[in-house]
C-alpha cells in the first residue's frame, strides 16, 4: 500500500525548485532534501540500485511531501530551516562534533564568571570558544585571583572563604555597586581580549610589594600568575595583530565526498578547528554555503565579526542570513589562513581514503588472497569450526562466520555435541557438519564458499566426508593448523591435504589467523558457560526433593550459582516449589562456595 501511495504521488511531482520531505512508517520525518527540480530528484530514490546510508533510507520511506519554492536559493534557505527545525535522523549536517567550552559573564545584579557550554539568548557575554574545559578553567582560575566577581550564591550572611582569599568581590560583606562591577568587567573584557600587559604591570607591582613587606608566599602567588599568562596567554600563535574573531571555511572534494574544515581566530590567535566530512549529490559550493548556514544556527557556534569563504561562494546570500561581514581573502595571512583550510581538509579526506582502502585490503582484499592461494574463484563467506572438552567431558562445538573478511556474528552457531561420548575429534567433527549443513539444505539456504575446520587431517577428512558422500555437496574444506606455540602456522587443502604457502606478513594469513583466534574464543567461551551449567545442574541433583521438573525450574529461572544463592525463599518457592525444598536448596547452597 505504501509503495502504491509513493509511485502514485511521483507522478504529480512538478518540475520546479523546492524542498521535499521523507516520512516513514510512522509519520516520522526521517530526510528532508531540496532540488532545482523537484520530479527529477524524488524520482531518482526510488530508481535504479541504491548503496549505503541512500538503500537505507529508501527502505524506510513510505511516504513523501513537498515545498514548492520561487528558486533555488530559496530551496536552499528552506531545507536549512526545516533540518534545524526536525533533525531528521538521516540528515547528517547540523551533527557537528565537540561542544566547546566558553567563559560567560552573566547578566545579573551581581554577575558571576562561569564555564558553560550553551550559549544562550540571555544577555551574558560569552567569550570563546577555548579549545577544552581545561584551558578554560585555567583562564577562569586566574581571573577569579585578579578580577574577581561574586563566586558565592550572594546571600550568604557572612562574608565566604572566597572573599577572605581574595577571589570574590564580596556582596555578602559589603555593597558592591553596579559601577565597581563594571569597572571589574571591563577589565576582563580587555584581557579576553587580549590585552594581558595591563595586568601583568598590576601583578608585577603586587609581586614586589609583597616581597618588600616580606610576605614571601603572597609574592610567590603573584609570580606564579604572571609565568600563566607568559606560558598561555602571550605564547599562542599569534596570527593577526588585531582582536577580531573571524571563521575560515573551505573544503575539498573527491569521489562524491566533500571534506570541510572550519578555522577559528579568537583573541588573535588560531584557537581551534572542526572537520566534517560526507557524500555529496549537489554542486560543491552550494554544499559548503548551506554547511555554514547550518552551522551557525546552532546555538552555541557564535557568528563572528567576519566569516572567510572561499571564491565562487555566494556571499551576498550569507550577509542577509548571517548579519556580519564576508569575505574572500586575495592576499595576505588572511588568504594564507583560508588556504590552509583548504589543504587540510583535502589531507583529511585523502587520509579517509586511505584508510577506507587498508580496511578493504585487510577484509575483501585479504578474501581475495585467500581464494586465489587455494585456487578458487572467489571467497566470500567462510565458517569455521572448533571442538572443546576438558578430558572428554561436556563436549561442544562452534561456528564462526566471515562475510567479505568480516565477522558476521549473525550467523554464529553453537553445538551441543549429542552423539559422541568422550574425545573423538573425527566423530565430533562428523555430527557438527552433518547438523549445520543438513540444516541448511532443508532450509534453501545460502552455503559458505570455504569451510575451515581449526584442526589437522583428522578433522579435515571427517568434515570432507560427511559433505561430501552423505550429503552430496561439493564444498571446500581446509584445515587451519597451529605451530607448537600454538599459534596460526598454515592451511592444509586439496586432495591430499597439502600445506598452502602463506607468507605469514600476508592478508591472507593475518584473516585465517583472525579466523582461529575467533572461533577458538566462542568455542571457550560456549564451553565454560556449559560447564558452569552442568555444575549447577549436579549441584541440584544432590539436594533433597530436588526431581527433574523442579531442577529444570530453578535452571531456567536462575541460571546461574551465584544468582541462586543471592535469592530469598520466596523467590524460590514463588516458582511453584514447596518450602521444604526451598530451605533445603538454600542450606546446601549456605556451604557452597562459588569460584570467582
Amino acid at each position: 500500500m505504501a509503495k502504491e501511495l509513493v509511485e502514485n504521488k511521483l507522478k504529480l511531482l512538478p518540475t520546479l525548485p523546492g524542498c521535499y520531505i521523507m516520512k516513514n512508517s510512522d509519520k516520522e520525518i526521517i530526510y528532508i532534501g531540496k532540488a532545482k527540480n523537484l520530479k527529477n530528484r524524488v524520482r531518482s530514490y526510488f530508481r535504479g540500485k541504491k548503496e549505503g546510508k541512500t538503500a537505507l533510507l529508501v527502505q524506510e520511506i513510505t511516504d513523501f511531501e513537498y515545498v514548492v519554492t520561487d528558486s533555488n536559493k530559496e530551496a536552499l534557505l528552506l531545507e536549512v530551516t526545516l533540518i534545524q527545525k526536525h533533525k531528521p535522523k538521516y540528515n547528517i549536517l547540523l551533527k557537528f562534533g565537540t561542544t566547546y567550552p566558553y567563559l560567560k559573564i552573566t547578566n545579573e545584579r551581581h554577575p558571576q564568571l562561569l564555564i558553560t557550554s550553551e550559549v544562550e539568548k540571555d544577555g551574558a557575554d560569552y567569550f570563546g570558544p577555548y579549545p577544552n574545559v581545561g584551558a578554560a578553567q585555567q583562564t577562569q582560575q586566574l581571573l577569579q585571583k585578579i578580577y574577581p566577581l561574586r563566586k558565592c550564591n550572594g546571600h550568604q550572611k557572612r562574608a565566604c572563604l572566597h572573599y577572605h582569599i581574595g577571589q570574590c568581590i564580596g556582596p555578602c560583606d559589603h555593597e558592591v555597586s553596579v559601577e565597581e562591577y563594571k569597572a571589574q568587567i571591563k577589565r576582563i573584557k580587555s584581557f579576553l581580549n587580549g590585552n594581558v600587559m595591563e595586568i601583568k604591570r598590576d601583578l608585577k607591582e603586587k609581586m614586589n610589594t609583597a616581597s618588600q613587606e616580606l610576605n614571601f608566599e603572597a609574592a610567590a602567588e603573584f609570580r606564579n600568575q604572571i609565568n600563566y599568562i607568559e606560558q598561555t596567554v602571550e605564547k599562542q600563535s599569534i596570527v593577526f595583530n588585531d582582536f577580531v574573531s573571524r571563521d575560515f571555511f573551505n573544503f575539498y572534494v573527491d569521489r562524491g565526498w566533500i571534506s570541510i574544515q572550519v578555522f577559528f581566530v579568537r583573541q588573535a590567535s588560531l584557537t581551534k578547528r572542526e572537520v566534517a566530512m560526507y557524500p555529496i549529490k549537489n554542486d560543491e559550493n552550494e554544499e559548503l554555503l548551506k554547511y555554514i548556514l547550518q552551522y551557525y544556527q546552532n546555538k552555541n557556534n557564535i557568528i563572528p565579526k567576519v566569516v572567510y569563504v572561499p571564491a565562487g561562494i555566494d556571499r551576498d546570500l550569507l550577509v542577509t542570513e548571517l548579519n556580519t561581514t564576508i569575505h574572500t581573502p586575495q592576499r595576505g595571512e588572511k588568504k594564507h589562513l583560508l588556504d590552509l583550510a583548504g589543504k587540510n581538509s583535502r589531507l583529511a579526506l585523502k587520509q579517509k581514503f586511505h584508510l577506507i582502502e587498508m580496511d578493504q585490503l585487510k577484509t575483501t582484499g585479504a578474501s581475495e588472497e585467500l581464494a586465489e592461494a587455494l585456487g578458487l574463484p572467489y571467497v566470500e563467506r567462510i565458517e569455521a569450526f572448533d571442538h572443546s572438552n576438558i578430558q572428554g567431558t561436556s563436549p561442544v562445538s562452534a561456528m564462526v562466520s566471515f562475510y567479505e573478511g568480516r565477522p558476521d556474528k549473525n550467523n554464529y552457531r553453537k553445538f551441543n555435541i549429542k552423539t559422541v561420548k568422550g574425545s573423538n575429534e573425527a566423530a565430533t567433527t562428523q555430527e557438527v557438519i552433518r547438523r549445520r549443513y543438513t540444516r541448511l539444505l532443508k532450509e534453501g539456504a545460502e552455503l559458505p564458499d570455504l569451510v575451515l575446520m581449526d584442526g589437522g587431517k583428522i578433522q579435515v577428512n571427517a568434515a570432507k566426508d560427511v559433505l561430501e558422500n552423505e550429503l552430496g555437496l561439493d564444498l571446500p574444506v581446509a584445515g587451519m593448523v597451529k605451530n607448537e606455540r600454538h599459534q596460526t602456522a598454515q592451511l592444509i587443502f586439496g586432495e591430499d591435504l597439502t600445506e598452502i604457502p602463506l607468507h605469514p606478513r600476508s592478508q591472507a594469513f593475518y584473516l585465517v589467523q583472525r579466523i582461529q583466534e575467533e572461533v577458538h574464543r566462542f568455542a571457550i567461551q560456549f564451553h565454560r558457560n556449559v560447564r558452569s551449567k552442568n555444575s549447577f545442574s549436579s549441584m541440584l541433583d544432590e539436594i533433597e526433593g530436588v526431581g527433574p521438573k523442579t531442577r529444570t525450574k530453578v535452571l531456567r529461572h536462575f541460571k546461574s550459582l551465584k544468582r541462586l544463592k543471592e535469592a530469598d525463599l520466596k523467590e524460590i518457592t514463588d516458582l511453584g516449589i514447596n518450602q521444604k525444598t526451598a530451605q533445603n536448596i538454600q542450606e546446601a547452597l549456605s556451604t557452597y562456595s562459588i569460584k570467582k
